[in-house]
């Protein structure tokens, strides 16, 4: 499949620089007739049109900020609402920034191929869900633009930075262990681990200190990574897969309790876990990662991840890179545990 071409292409077959061509089609700086043709005559054969609007926003600087939540990318609109942490987030980040005197606009992935290229416009980036050799990331340093992140990609090695400058934290690591130890407390012995199958921080560094977790309480780990990860189906299937036919949950390796990171699979374990004649909570208790209406309508237990305050966190620290001030202090702290009726005890 093509892609679409790109201002290196167009220097590459002109034989000039980047700078060239940025020059021949803005109208800054001096270009010679001839070799403007050049580059002219080069992005012609390759179909390559320039972003006036881009160019525009870059010049006269309209205080725009843009957000870049990755994992919409991957969602039906159907299914929103099991996880409404991005809605939120999206709409506190739209008002932290009009009260500082930005717009905030709400773009794709800048560094794919088919996105928009008025999205690189902004001053600045936000972006949630940063994965592993984020590609924004990368483009963003190319480029200069000042990129916030919301929760870490993971470094080279598989470890977490968690004073890298440029991000606001998730702690991850404590929201999950609050998880972990809430379920124990509500007599849970065995408990097993409905994952996203991602590359960000919340999907891979939960299941790293679960893992953890139950190997310093000789607890086994049962992971179960599913590609649909906020859809019914992966709860129901996690559930064939952990109780077969006889099982009783806590006795024969079947869990007695369930973590789910998205609250949708969640719904479908306590169907299927009911159909399977096994009540929840008497017989399984079971904990939602982020909390969606989809949990607060079937009585889940839930990690409220506070999106409005890691979104005005963000902009904060975002504008104060581009206005080259200290960015503000960030206690720790964000994130709580709401406790309902899927873990009563």
């Amino acid at each position: 499949m093509s892609t679409r071409p790109r201002i290196a292409d167009v220097a590459r077959r002109a034989g000039v620089s980047v700078t060239t061509v940025s020059h021949t089609f803005s109208g800054n700086g001096v270009v010679a007739a001839e070799t403007r043709e050049r580059v002219r005559a080069a992005a012609h054969e390759l179909g390559y049109r320039p972003d006036v609007l881009a160019q525009g926003l870059r010049r006269n600087r309209l205080s725009v900020l843009a957000l870049v939540a990755r994992p919409l990318d991957r969602i039906a609109p159907d299914q929103l609402t099991g996880v409404d942490y991005f809605l939120r987030l999206a709409g506190a980040a739209a008002m932290a920034a009009l009260d500082a005197g930005y717009c905030l606009m709400l773009v794709g992935d800048p560094a794919r191929d088919d996105a928009p290229s008025a999205a690189l416009a902004a001053e600045g980036i936000l972006l949630t869900e940063p994965t592993l050799d984020d590609p924004l990331i990368d483009l963003c340093e190319r480029i200069g633009t000042p990129c916030v992140t919301v929760g870490l990609p993971p470094r080279d090695d598989g470890t977490w930075d968690d004073d890298a400058p440029g991000h606001v934290g998730i702690e991850t690591e404590r929201l999950t262990v609050d998880v972990l130890e809430h379920l124990v407390a509500a007599g849970a012995r065995e408990i097993a681990f409905l994952a996203a199958d991602e590359r960000d921080e919340w999907s891979l560094r939960s299941v790293e200190v679960y893992r953890r977790w139950c190997a310093a309480r000789g607890m086994p780990a049962r992971v179960v990574r599913h590609v649909d990860s906020i859809g019914v189906e992966a709860g129901r299937d996690a559930v064939d897969r952990w109780f077969p036919p006889g099982s009783v949950p806590g006795v024969d390796g079947a869990p007695d309790a369930l973590f789910c990171l998205a609250a949708a699979p969640a719904v479908g374990a306590v169907a299927r876990l009911r159909e399977l004649g096994h009540e929840v909570p008497g017989a399984v208790r079971i904990a939602v990662g982020s909390d969606a209406e989809e949990a607060r309508a079937a009585d889940l237990t839930a990690v409220d991840l506070q999106p409005e305050e890691l979104a005005r966190r963000a902009v904060t620290t975002l504008i104060a890179t581009l206005r080259g001030t200290d960015p503000p202090a960030l206690p720790p702290g964000v994130g709580r545990l709401v406790p309902r009726g899927s873990t009563a005890y």
